[in-house]
Formats: C-alpha cells, structure tokens, sequence
C-alpha cells in the first residue's frame, strides 16, 4: 500500500467515524424532540427559551435534526446537510445559548458549538470515499482531485 492510499484510507475511516458520531446525536436529538418529549412539549419548551415562531420551529428543528443525522450516518448529500445542521446549531447558539456562557451545564453553547464546527467541516470536506455519496460519484472529493492533479501533471 503506498503512503497516498493510506492517507486516503485514514480520511475515510476518520470522515466515516465523525459523520457516525455526529450523525448519532443529531439524529437522538431529533428524535427526543418528535417522539420523547413530543412537538408539544418541544413547542411550549421553545416558546419560554424565546425563540421566535415556536410553532413552526420545533417541528422544522426536529425533522431537520432527525432526518439530517440519518444523512450524515449514510453519507447522503453531506454537503446541503451539514449546512443545514450547522444552520441549525448557529441558530441554537445565537438564541438560547450563547448568552449562558461556554459550558453545557450552565445552558452553555460548547455542545452545540462542537456539533454545528463538525457538521460545517464535513460540508466542506464531503462524506469521504465510504459513503452513499462516495459511491454516488465514484470515490471522496479528494481521491478525484488528486486523479485530476496527477493527469494535469502528467501532460
């Protein structure tokens, strides 16, 4: 195995691991938002943190947050739906959490902060090779960018 392919396997397996693990919370944060404490809950929950139009964010941040974490988990349109999600954590940032300081305990943005950085990184970057859109397109990003380098430098 040349050095090329193993750091090529070692971005994919750590892209596969991040969007795992993120893909998890978003999504059993989605869920407990639909199914645990109900979009009722979830509404009146939102109305006293004062976000704006309750009613129609809970259920919007629910699905975006349950559907968007089974996309990162499969690697499906990595790019839209870590965008989406890390819209979603800014936003969570900016009207409820920001102002109680860094630390979760405390109602802190430093959860929301870390899931919101690593949905935006993996927009950027892509799902990586093992992946639906891996597949999709043949392989990461980064594999097509380093065929394309490497047949411009060979001419």
């Amino acid at each position: 195995m040349s050095p090329s392919s193993r750091t090529g396997t070692t971005t994919a397996l750590g892209l596969l691991i991040a969007r795992l693990a993120l893909g998890a919370i978003f999504a059993a944060h989605g869920y407990q938002k639909l199914v645990t404490f109900g979009l009722a809950g979830v509404t009146d929950s939102f109305r006293g943190m004062g976000v704006p139009a309750p009613e129609l964010v809970a259920p919007v941040v629910a699905i975006v947050e349950l559907v968007g974490g089974i996309a990162l988990i499969a690697g499906a349109f990595t790019g839209i739906v870590g965008l989406v999600l890390a819209l979603d954590m800014l936003a969570a940032a900016l009207l409820v959490h920001v102002g109680q300081g860094v630390f979760i305990e405390n109602g802190g943005w430093e959860l929301v902060g870390a899931l919101g950085a690593g949905a935006l990184a993996l927009a950027a970057v892509g799902a990586g090779r093992f992946s639906l859109d891996g597949l999709r397109r043949g392989g990461s990003r980064g594999a097509r960018s380093r065929s394309a380098s490497a047949a411009t430098a060979s001419v």
